[in-house]
């Protein structure tokens, strides 16, 4: 394997900078597919570009759309809820889902290069092969390099942008239930894995939490449970009800957590979260967790659920964000499609 990283990003200098700084743009696939929101599409659009127009406050926004009729339909959406249109850009780059987080582009940034920016282009198979089509959504990140005329590292298996959180750090967070599942890279062991997270990332340590939430349909994504803040911060969501399914596996996630150093020798700085009472569509548990917020220039866009908990978790997340805005969006629609902001956006930095 080692002949594979001659000229890794990592060799190269190039790091993934963390999501709280500063970013040229955010990239979004604008949602078509009836499949992921059954019966409720229309209902996505209007949280969606409340988004959209939070997060175009302070950094553009580029969409990827399938072609000028969805442009045009997404222009007529953004207009009605007021966003700022001089802010956004679309590109045709088409896709059979809108989860950019996950298979939009990965951006690393070395200022002292000849190319300050590439993209990492991981493989893609919709969480272990779940959804099929998926075969546009995979070359997204190419297609995007070819629009900002930017190179493309192809480490050849499977990643995910949800099943990974950074600290800037030097460090990787991520879950055994996603990056070690057998409908990924089967081929590889936990250390091999961990030899390509620190050669595509540019990286020096992985900690590895457990399970994801109920419901999530991504094998435990690690940003639907615990997420970086700053460089020892991280905010954790956990569960108060003892009768919940998600109470002990996020025990012991929080367990896991108070057990690791970072790379300093610090201990983790830990902030705990609440979670929503659960949010049930059709008796299906869906992964409601306010830990699945998007951290923009200006502002901070946290999920809510109509619940109890909703302002609680927007007064935490506040808090550890003093220098920018942080905006509670109704997620009731949006997270029957399995996921919310963070899952579908993914940050371009500046340099």
């Amino acid at each position: 394997m080692t002949n594979l990283f001659d000229h890794s990003p990592k060799k190269a200098g190039y790091t993934f900078p963390p999501e709280w700084g500063r970013h040229e743009a955010t990239w979004l696939t604008w949602p078509h597919k009836e499949e992921s929101w059954p019966g409720k599409m229309n209902a996505i659009y209007t949280p969606y570009c409340q988004f959209i127009k939070a997060v175009a406050e302070g950094e553009k926004v580029r969409i990827n759309v399938n072609d000028e009729e969805t442009k045009a339909f997404a222009i007529g959406k953004l207009t009605e809820q007021g966003a700022n249109l001089s802010q956004i850009e679309f590109y045709f780059n088409p896709s059979n889902d809108a989860w950019c987080r996950d298979h939009g582009p990965a951006f690393l940034i070395n200022p002292s290069a000849e190319s300050k920016k590439v993209i990492v282009d991981w493989g893609y198979n919709a969480w272990g092969g779940k959804y099929p089509p998926f075969e546009q959504d995979d070359i997204i990140p190419t297609l995007i390099a070819d629009h900002l005329d930017i190179p493309v590292f192809n480490p050849g298996i499977v990643m995910e942008g949800g099943s990974v959180e950074f600290n800037g750090a030097g460090t990787i967070l991520t879950t055994t239930a996603c990056l070690l599942n057998k409908n990924r890279n089967p081929h590889l062991n936990k250390e091999q894995i961990e030899e390509y997270l620190k050669e595509c990332y540019g990286v020096e340590q992985i900690l590895w939490l457990g399970d994801g939430i109920v419901g999530d349909d991504t094998d435990g994504h690690i940003d639907d449970i615990t997420r970086f803040v700053n460089e020892d911060t991280v905010l954790t969501v956990v569960e108060s009800n003892p009768l919940d399914e998600n109470y002990l596996l996020l025990q012991e996630n929080l367990q896991a957590l108070k057990s690791m150093t970072l790379l300093n020798g610090k201990p983790l700085n830990i902030v705990k979260l609440p979670m929503p009472s659960p949010v049930i569509h059709e008796d299906t548990r869906l992964p409601a967790s306010y830990a699945n917020f998007y951290i923009a220039n200006a502002v901070v866009v946290v999920p809510t659920f109509r619940d109890v908990n909703d302002q609680k978790a927007i007064d935490i997340i506040q808090g550890v964000f003093p220098d920018r805005r942080v905006v509670g969006i109704d997620s009731i629609d949006i997270i029957w499609g399995l996921g919310s902001f963070h899952c579908l956006s993914q940050q371009e930095p500046a340099v």
